[in-house]
């Protein structure tokens, strides 16, 4: 699910992306969940969970007065660029990026986070390549899905949200496991490529409060480049040609 090309630097409204040290680049994924994650709750702290790039931590940044927004990376290209990506946009005041595995962050943290956002690696693509990197941030190998909720579930404020994107074959499994967690759906999009297609993705708000959980879909193109309205209206204050 990407129409976004694979150059070594991405250019956005009001920030560029470097991204020739990560092996993961930009691909739709992140800006839709960059755009869709609600900021209702106005939040003071952001958690950017596998930064890659830093994209998600930027959009917050853009979208939102939040005045911490910390992301973490494992990966020493995508951590170098990540804060190459932080200090060249106009909110490297707010931005700060730890280098370190999720388990030594939990240990080390000790402050909540209004907003936690993460892209995980998808795992179950039955495939690894032989390119390490790629395959670290492709794969769940790297962060299992179990220890990825027990840990929002020791840095997430009381009334913070969690938002996250998964293939939608892993929605009811990781909602499932949240609950484990005392973490609960409130709101979930599900998203195809085109009218045709089935469903591709699931982005899902948590939180501790248990809500009735609100459901939309969302299609992203009628035809080859031709955007829906209503994608158009998500990310257009991102992309430079919406």
């Amino acid at each position: 699910m990407s129409h976004t090309p694979k150059s070594a630097e991405f250019k956005f409204k009001k920030f560029s992306v470097h991204q020739d040290q990560c092996a993961m680049k930009i691909g739709t994924d992140s800006v839709l969940l960059g755009a869709w994650t609600s900021l209702e709750n106005n939040p003071f702290s952001v958690l950017d969970i596998g930064a890659g790039t830093g994209i998600l931590s930027l959009m917050l940044a853009q979208r939102s007065n939040a005045e911490l927004i910390d992301a973490l990376e494992i990966d020493d290209g995508a951590y170098k660029q990540c804060v190459e990506n932080f200090e060249l946009s106009p909110w490297g005041d707010r931005l700060f990026c730890y280098h370190a595995s999720l388990a030594e962050f939990v240990d080390e943290i000790h402050d909540k986070y209004d907003l936690i956002l993460c892209n995980p690696p998808f795992y179950s693509e039955n495939f690894k390549t032989n390119n390490i990197p790629r395959d670290l941030a492709r794969f769940q190998d790297a962060m299992p899905f179990e220890h990825l909720v027990e840990s929002v579930s020791k840095l997430l404020s009381k009334n913070g949200t969690f938002n996250v994107i998964l293939p939608f074959y892993e929605e009811g499994f990781f909602i499932n496991l949240s609950l484990k967690f005392k973490l609960f759906p409130n709101k979930i999009l599900r998203v195809k490529g085109n009218p045709q297609t089935e469903i591709k993705r699931s982005l899902i708000e948590f939180s501790f409060h248990k809500t009735e959980v609100k459901t939309e879909e969302l299609v992203i193109e009628t035809a080859r480049h031709k955007y829906t309205q209503e994608y158009i209206n998500l990310t257009q204050d991102f992309y430079l040609k919406m």
